[in-house]
C-alpha cells in the first residue's frame, strides 16, 4: 500500500510532444491539500480543498510586463458547486488494476499492475509500476514506491496509438508534507487570474496540468478543440481527420503549456498551426540554400561612431514603409514575402509612397531564376528577376496572392517598382545590420524556424538555444522592420507571413543574444 502523504520528485513524459517535464510534488489527501512545482519550482500549484466551502486552486509564477520582469506573482481560482477543488495526487488511483507480474523497470525489479479501458473506439492501457521496500517504521511490513506510471492509447479508427506519456518517479518519500509547504509567501497577494475569464478547460491546463496525466482527464482538451475550430473556421472532411486533428492538438496544446510553465523570455500560444503535423509546418519553410556568393554587393565599411549615433530602438511601421501582414497559407512561398517586403520598403524610403507589390508574380514568374514556386526559392534570385524583367507590378494590377503556383502574366503589367542591384550586409555584424536597418529600410532576412517553439510564439524576445544561425540551417525567409531593447534584452523586430494570429499580430521580437537562429547570418536590400 502506498501512503495517502507523500513527497515525491520525478519526470513527466510526453514522446509525441517532445516534453520532458520535471516536477515536485506534495500531497496530503488527509488535510485535503497538494502542491505540484514545474521545471525546479518556476510554477508553483496548489490545490487546497479546506480553504473554503469548495475548495481553492493557486499558482505562483514569474510575470513580466512592461513595469515589470520576472515578478513573483500569485493568482487565484476558487471552485464551485459543480466544479469543487480536491487535491491532486501525483499517483494513479489502482483499484480496477489488475496484479501483471514482475517487470524490470529502470534497472529495479517492479511488481506491474494493469488496467485496460475500452471507449467505443480507444483502447487505453494503464501500467502502474511499483517497488516494495521494507518500512521504515516497522521492517516487518513492506511499503510501496512508485516508479512508474504509464499511459498508451490505441484509437481502432485510425489504426495507430493517439496518445503516450509516462511518470517517472524518481525519489519517493511516505511522509506527511510540513504545514509550510502549502503557504503562499507572506509578501504575496494572490488576485484573479489575467486576461479571458478563467474558464474551466483554461484552469486545468495552467493551475493543475497534472490531473490530465493522473486522472485520465480530457475535457479541457476536447474543449480546447472546440474552441480552437470555431475561432479558425476549422473543416475536416470527415471524422477520422477530425480525430487525427484532435490527437495532434492534443500535443501541441500540451506543448505550448508546458513551455510557459518554464519561465522563459516568452511565451506561446495556440494559434491558427495548432492542428499541424510537423511535416504540414515543414512547408511553411519554404527557404532554400545556396552555396557560394549570390551576386550582390559588399556593404559598405563604416566607423564606430556611425553605429554609436544610431537610436537605442528603430521601427520602420512608424514610419509607413511596412505593408500589413499577409499569410503565405500553405504554400511554402516565404521567400517571396521577404523578398517583397525589401522591396516594398526601399520603394517607399525613395518616393514616399507605400506600394502593395505582388508576390504571386515571383511565385509564378521567376522559375527561370531558380526559384520553385511554393516549393522553395531564395531572396536573391527574386532580385535578379526583378531587376532583369524591368520591375516588379502591384498585387492590385498583377491580381490578388493564390497561395498556389499559377500562369506568369506579368508581362501584360504596369511595372510598380523597379531595382539596380541589391546588397548583401556583413554577415553576423548585429551593428551592420542596424545600419541598413536605419539607412536602406527593412531587410530581407533568413531564420532557422524549425523549432515548435516558433510556431507556436505569441509574445516577448524570443530566444530557444536550440536554434541555429548557420547558412545551411537557415529554412525560413523574412522581414527585419527595425530593433530595440525590452528588458535588458536586444532584439531584431521581425514581420512573418503566417498571419496575424501568429505571433504578436504576425510579428516577433527575434533575440539578438548569440545571433540566434541567425538573423544575422544572410540579411539584403536592393538599391534602386
Amino acid at each position: 500500500m502506498i501512503s495517502p502523504s507523500y513527497i515525491t520528485e520525478g519526470t513527466l513524459n510526453i514522446p509525441y510532444a517532445e516534453i520532458q517535464e520535471p516536477f515536485s510534488a506534495w500531497v496530503d489527501q488527509k488535510k485535503g491539500r497538494s502542491r505540484i512545482d514545474f521545471y525546479g519550482g518556476v510554477a508553483k500549484t496548489y490545490q487546497l480543498s479546506k480553504v473554503n466551502d469548495y475548495g481553492v486552486m493557486r499558482k505562483i509564477v514569474p510575470m513580466t510586463t512592461n513595469s515589470q520582469v520576472n515578478q513573483l506573482t500569485c493568482f487565484e481560482v476558487n471552485g464551485t458547486a459543480d466544479s469543487e477543488i480536491q487535491p491532486q495526487s501525483i499517483l494513479p488511483d489502482v483499484t480496477n488494476f489488475t496484479y501483471a507480474g514482475i517487470e524490470v523497470v529502470n534497472g529495479i525489479s517492479c511488481r506491474k499492475y494493469q488496467l485496460i479501458h475500452r471507449d467505443f473506439k480507444k483502447v487505453n492501457k494503464y501500467t502502474f509500476w511499483i517497488k516494495t521496500e521494507p518500512s521504515p517504521v516497522d521492517p516487518n511490513i513492506s511499503v510501496g514506491i512508485p516508479v512508474r506510471y504509464e499511459m498508451r492509447g490505441y484509437n481502432t479508427l485510425l489504426g495507430s496509438h493517439y496518445d503516450h506519456y509516462f511518470l517517472d518517479y524518481e525519489w519517493f518519500s511516505a511522509e506527511s508534507p510540513s504545514d509550510e509547504i502549502f503557504e503562499v509567501p507572506s509578501d504575496l497577494q494572490c488576485g484573479d487570474f489575467p486576461g479571458p475569464g478563467a474558464d474551466h478547460h483554461r484552469t486545468i491546463a495552467t493551475f493543475n496540468p497534472m490531473k490530465e496525466f493522473v486522472h485520465n482527464y480530457d475535457e479541457h482538451i476536447s474543449k480546447g478543440f472546440t474552441d480552437f475550430i470555431s475561432a479558425h473556421n476549422k473543416k475536416y472532411m470527415h471524422e477520422k481527420e477530425h480525430h487525427e486533428r484532435l490527437n495532434i492538438f492534443r500535443n501541441n496544446f500540451r506543448y505550448i503549456h508546458s513551455t510557459n510553465r518554464q519561465g522563459l523570455t516568452y511565451r506561446l500560444a495556440v494559434n491558427h498551426l495548432a492542428d499541424r503535423t510537423e511535416d504540414e509546418l515543414r512547408v511553411l519553410r519554404g527557404r532554400k540554400y545556396s552555396k557560394g556568393y549570390n551576386g550582390g554587393k559588399p556593404f559598405r565599411s563604416y566607423e564606430e561612431k556611425d553605429v554609436q549615433d544610431l537610436p537605442q530602438s528603430f521601427d520602420w511601421r512608424l514610419y509607413g514603409a511596412v505593408t500589413p501582414v499577409k499569410d503565405q497559407s500553405v504554400c511554402g512561398s516565404c521567400w517571396s514575402f521577404g523578398t517583397i517586403g525589401a522591396v516594398e520598403g526601399a520603394h517607399f524610403l525613395k518616393t514616399g509612397e507605400l506600394i502593395r507589390l505582388s508576390q504571386q508574380a515571383l511565385i509564378d514568374c521567376s522559375w527561370g531564376y531558380g526559384n520553385n514556386g511554393c516549393d522553395g526559392g531564395e531572396d536573391f534570385r527574386s532580385y535578379q528577376y526583378i531587376q532583369d524583367h524591368g520591375g516588379i507590378p502591384s498585387s492590385d494590377d498583377y491580381g490578388p496572392y493564390l497561395g498556389v503556383d499559377g500562369y506568369c502574366h506579368a508581362q501584360n503589367t504596369t511595372k510598380a517598382a523597379k531595382i539596380t542591384g541589391y546588397v548583401n550586409v556583413t554577415s553576423g555584424d548585429a551593428k551592420a545590420l542596424k545600419l541598413a536597418i536605419v539607412n536602406n529600410g527593412p531587410i530581407s532576412v533568413a531564420i532557422d524556424a524549425s523549432q515548435k517553439s516558433l510556431s507556436f510564439y505569441a509574445n516577448g524576445v524570443y530566444y530557444d538555444s536550440k536554434c541555429g544561425n548557420t547558412e545551411e540551417r537557415l529554412d525560413h525567409a523574412v522581414l527585419a522592420v527595425g530593433y530595440g531593447i525590452m528588458d535588458n534584452q536586444e532584439y531584431w523586430l521581425v514581420k512573418n507571413s503566417w498571419s496575424t494570429y501568429w505571433g504578436n499580430d504576425g510579428y516577433i521580437l527575434m533575440s539578438s543574444k548569440d545571433n540566434n537562429c541567425g538573423v544575422e547570418t544572410s540579411p539584403t536590400y536592393v538599391t534602386m
